[in-house]
């Protein structure tokens, strides 16, 4: 249970990060309608620590403390200075790719003091749209603190996953063709040939194929077993949060709901 709460429930939908939620478009003559541009923003993940602000209530006003504004403004001119037998799009025009590297943190209130490392996305290099000459897009945007329950772009999780630490016992030696054959059944690492011999070298790096049940005359040797109290958990984070941050986060969260029931279950007896 507490391994299917932390990594279904938590760690994908109640672990808070920041994402853009508001865009003001004043002018997109680019190819990408307004709403499918904006959206793509939403998904641009932030490198900033969410704990630092509070959740932006119904109809509060965008401040210091609940929002971070970003303005993009850019726009595809020729370049005159081209080489004249270039065909490449990067040499004909200027500002023809829009970058996350392209939009500017725009401090609101006191946040330059106390955000003193600026603001950033967590990569300079994702492609947001693609221009040609006399395309422009011009926007400010709002990023507010969110969970994943709300929409899919404030998971900071990409996949997060858990399996059962598998364990394998071979239960008669292998050696020669037999061992190179054992070997070429499992994930590179899991078996070792060691003077002569098969060995189970590092059980953790098996992908869990099962390939060598289907060659009978390995099968009958070899026992696939998983350790039912031993979890691996696989957390890839968006890069806005640290993997191992975000299980300490995951399991406060599950904390404070297990001390919400408590007292619940203290109420009714």
């Amino acid at each position: 249970w507490y391994q299917r709460r932390v990594r279904g429930r938590i760690l994908i939908s109640e672990v808070p990060t920041m994402a853009i939620e508001e865009v003001f478009l004043y002018n997109n003559t680019s190819v990408i309608q307004d709403e499918v541009l904006c959206h793509r923003l939403g998904l641009l993940p932030i490198n900033i620590d969410s704990r630092l602000f509070e959740m932006k209530g119904e109809g509060v006003e965008a401040d210091a403390k609940n929002t971070l504004q970003f303005k993009l403004k850019m726009r595809c001119k020729r370049n005159k200075k081209a080489p004249t037998d270039t065909t490449n799009p990067e040499e004909i025009y200027t500002n023809t790719k829009v970058y996350t590297r392209h939009i500017d943190w725009e401090p609101l209130g006191n946040q330059r003091e106390w955000l003193k490392g600026g603001v950033k996305f967590c990569h300079d290099d994702i492609l947001i749209n693609v221009l040609r000459p006399g395309q422009e897009i011009d926007m400010t945007m709002h990023a507010v603190k969110g969970i994943g329950s709300d929409h899919a772009k404030f998971s900071p999780v990409a996949t997060a996953t858990y399996r059962l630490l598998p364990e394998i016992q071979l239960l008669k030696e292998f050696r020669g063709a037999a061992a190179e054959k054992l070997k070429s059944c499992f994930s590179p690492g899991v078996i070792e040939i060691e003077n002569g011999v098969a060995v189970v070298k590092n059980a953790r790096l098996d992908s869990g194929s099962r390939e060598v049940l289907r060659h009978p005359e390995l099968a009958e040797g070899v026992k696939l077993l998983k350790l039912r109290d031993h979890f691996i958990f696989t957390i890839e984070s968006t890069g806005a949060v640290d993997p191992l941050e975000l299980l300490r986060e995951a399991v406060k969260v599950l904390k404070g709901k297990c001390e919400v029931y408590r007292k619940e279950l203290d109420v009714l007896t």
